[in-house]
Formats: C-alpha cells, structure tokens, sequence
C-alpha cells in the first residue's frame, strides 16, 4: 500500500513539475521558446539514445523511452526515482559484499562439471557459469502438488531441528498455518536452536506490525524484515524478497510456492481452490540455499564470522538420482537469470513444455520463445488461474492470451480457483520449481529463488501434476481469447507501462 502510494506521489510531482515548468517557459521565456523546445528535445533524445545504448531488454527499456519523449521532467525524474541507480544504497552493496564473499564457499565437484560437459546438458551450463551456484547428484526430491500436503512434513522436520531453523518467505500472516509453525519455533529456541526468521517488509505489511520482530526476539528468535519501507529509501524499496525457503541443521530444505499463510493451504481461500507447490531436498543442493539465505541475513545483520559451520556433511553419495542446482535471482545483475533459465527451457524442449504461473506478463523474448516452440512442434501449455487474485494484472495476463493461442501456444484456465505454482517442465527430464512467475516483477526487479533438476526421479510426480491440474481445467479456444477494440486498448496500456511497476 505504501509503495503504491509513493509512486502516485511521484507521478504527481512528476506532472506538476513537467506542466509547471512549461507554463514558466511561456510566461517567460516566451521569446526563447524555440530554442529552448529545441534543448528540451535534444535532452530527451540524449537520454533515450542513453538507455538503448546498453539496452538488452528493449521491450522492458520502449515504456521509458515513450515516457521521456512525451514527458522529458517527468520522465527522467521517474527513470532515477525507479530505474536501477543502485549506487548510493547501504543494505545492497553489503548484499554485493557477501555474495562476492560467500561464492568461495560454493564449490564445484569436477566430476560433475565433467559429466555435464560430456553430456552437454547446457541449461545447467549456463547456471552454472552464469552464477555462483553448483550443481550436485547426492540428493533425494520430494514434489508436494498442494501446500496442505507440505505443511505437515514442514512441521514434522521443524520439530526434529538441533542446531539451527532459518526461515526466508514473502510473507508471514498469523493465522492457523503460522501459528502452527511458531509454536515449534518458540519452543525449539527456548532449547537453544539458532532460530532465524527473514521476512518481506512488504509483502507481509498488511498481515505483520511494525514491531514484530522485536515480538519474537522475546521469544529467542531472531527476524529481520528484509528492506523495511521508508519514503527515504529511495529505489531500491521496489525490489523485494520474493523467495521461499526453511533450511533445517543444513539437512533437510523446503522451497516451493508457498508462503506462511492460510490460503496456501486451503484454510479461508477467497479464490476456491488454492493450487500450489511445495519442494523438499535432502543432500548436498541444500548449502546453495543456507549461502543464499546466510548471503541476505549478514548483509542485513553481520553475525556470522564463519558460515561453514552451517553446512551438513552428506556421505553417501547417489549418483544415479540426477542433477539438481537451486539458484538465486537477485536484481543486481545484468543478466536476467531467472528469465533465462525459463527461455532456456522453452528453446531446448523437444516434444511438449508445460508451465503453471499465477501471471503471465512478459517481454518480446519471452513470448517469441514460447511461439517459436510451439511452430516448430512442441506440444506447449500454458495454466494460469480460473479466478484471479488482483484484477487488473490478470488483464494483463489476458492480453497475452491471443497472439499465443494464434501461434499454437494452448492456454489453460483453472476451473477449481487460483493457481499459486511457479513450474515448468519439458520432456519429462527437465523441471523448475521455484518463486519465479512470469512477470516483470520476479524476472526484473525481486529476489527470488529457483530448483532447477535434470533427470531426477521426482519429475515423474511434477509430470502427474500437471496431468490432473489439466484435467481440472478449461483449454481457451478462439471466442475465449478474442476482445473488444476498447478492451484491447485497454490491455495494450496497460502491458506498455507493465515494466515500470
């Protein structure tokens, strides 16, 4: 609510001191006005031949560049208050810090790095190379295909933790789910557990008061709300900590979709039927999730001197259970990690690329790669939710619906209520599940968090799910995607400023 209500201040700033400014020219400098309109263009031009310079994303970069040719102060003043000026920012140069610092830490087996280059598995090559992140065979995957199914084994391993509980989600709202959680919590502190709580400022603003964290403190826990809002913070409080992740004494992780929530697990859902995912690894891929958790925490709070004794040392080792690399995505970086692994999959898939994601708002490579797929034979679906959770960005999803179905990209509705899951899956050897949708605000701007597996046993059970989610849902034919030119304009605006927001 906050962030929304700075940037209607921004943009009303914006508009006063860009008409302000012309009605002075006039009263003025009226005659100077032609050779000032003529300073004003070669300004905005300057700025825009600016941003296309190293532009990689043009279709993210053409909103600014409309925005600076109508409106050159208002433009600009908006382009600084939100675009990705990052420099002066304290919390995300210590972020910078100890990624740079913890990234020793993530060390590559050579066998494996060997095995995957003989094997030319290159959507793990490029994880790799494009991150700190390594990938490991000595783990065992569990798929949970509604958050009810992972809520109990979440509890049942919170229960067993020894040594140490860190806990990173969007958002945390008290209610039966939570509640259930922090009894365990409380009490695994009182025994000396090294509990650690990282939540969203913001996505938990509405559910959490501002002094929570010193409400757990009480209770032995520590918590951090990640970038906590503040109208001086500038524009770094657009980007937020979307990730999802419990790390139990380094021997057993939960990712997923799912927040701390009650509608996450069926409990007072207003959308019917909450569907959403749950993951948990056992094995080596868990460290890459302690350093990516460890990496936000003493950027916030620097506590720990030495992380290592936060990693479990796992024996056995299984080398016949696939490949498995959670990764980071964090928006400090010029590569779009998490929309490139996405494109990545979509342009190796050979015979059919299924995804689920709560919105489908995207940029010309995105949509080009999922047309391109489909014209050369893969069998690509799309389900996105039956009922929507915010209006207005489920017509933008709706905007992408025709040029896909006329490309032979199949969308589905899920009759039975609102999908939460972020997953993609291609030819029964490849899958993600992770906190990524597809929008401009995980793939540009959040941090957020993936698990990447190639050939891993669990991805029959990804491949069941979305069997039976797609019997619970409605394929989109032509009369369904067509609109109304009103409609349609509306939805072009609507997907211009997409990227801004």
């Amino acid at each position: 609510m906050l962030n929304a209500v700075k940037r209607v201040f921004i943009v009303f700033i914006g508009v006063v001191l860009q008409f302000g400014f012309a009605i002075m020219i006039r009263l003025f400098f009226y005659k100077y006005l032609g050779i000032i309109t003529i300073f004003y263009s070669l300004i905005s031009i300057l700025i825009v031949l600016w941003i296309l310079k190293d532009s990689t994303r043009l279709s993210h970069d053409i909103p600014w560049i409309i925005l600076i040719l109508m409106f050159p102060i208002f433009g600009t003043i908006l382009l600084i208050t939100l675009g990705k000026n990052y420099s002066k920012n304290k919390l995300l140069k210590n972020i910078f810090i100890y990624e740079k610092k913890y990234s020793e830490l993530l060390v590559q087996n050579e066998k494996i790095k060997k095995e995957i280059d003989e094997k030319k598995l290159d959507n793990i090559k490029y994880i790799i190379n494009r991150t700190n992140y390594f990938v490991s065979t000595n783990n065992d995957i569990t798929y949970y295909n509604f958050g009810e199914l992972f809520y109990p084994e979440l509890l049942k391993e919170l229960k067993k933790a020894k040594k140490f509980i860190f806990m990173e989600y969007f958002i945390i709202n008290e209610g039966i789910m939570w509640n259930g959680i922090l009894d365990i919590l409380k009490e695994k502190a009182s025994q000396g557990v090294d509990v650690r709580i990282l939540y969203d400022d913001m996505g938990s603003i509405a559910m959490l008061k501002t002094n929570y964290s010193k409400k757990l403190a009480q209770f032995g826990i520590k918590c951090i709300p990640f970038n906590k809002l503040s109208p001086f913070r500038g524009i770094f409080m657009n980007n937020r900590d979307h990730r999802k992740m419990t790390i139990i004494d380094g021997k057993v992780a939960f990712s997923g979709g799912v927040n701390l929530s009650d509608e996450y697990i069926n409990i007072n859902s207003k959308l019917g039927v909450w569907k959403d995912n749950g993951i948990k690894i056992v094995g080596d891929a868990i460290w890459n999730l302690t350093v990516m958790f460890l990496t936000l925490w003493n950027a916030n709070k620097n506590e720990d001197k030495d992380i290592t004794k936060f990693k479990y040392d796992f024996k056995k080792n299984k080398t016949d259970n696939g490949y498995v690399i959670p990764y980071g995505v964090a928006p400090l970086h010029k590569d779009l990690i998490g929309e490139d692994v996405y494109i990545n999959m979509i342009n190796s898939a050979k015979s059919y690329l299924y995804i689920m994601t709560p919105y489908l708002i995207i940029d010309t490579d995105m949509v080009n790669s999922l047309i391109r797929a489909s014209k050369r034979g893969v069998d690509v679906r799309i389900i996105v939710p039956g009922i929507p959770d915010k209006k207005v960005v489920y017509t933008q999803t709706k905007s992408f619906f025709k040029v896909l179905h006329d490309n032979g990209v199949k969308i589905y509705k899920y009759t039975n209520g609102f999908v939460h899951s972020k997953v993609f899956l291609s030819d029964d050897s490849k899958a993600v599940v992770g906190t990524i949708n597809m929008d401009y605000r995980s793939l540009y701007l959040h941090f957020e968090n993936g698990i990447y597996m190639e050939n891993v046993k669990t991805i029959e059970d990804v491949h069941k799910d979305f069997e039976e989610t797609f019997k619970d849902s409605q394929e989109l034919n032509d009369k369904d995607v067509k609109t109304g030119f009103i409609k349609s304009l509306w939805q072009a605006i609507l997907r211009l400023f997409a990227p801004l927001f």
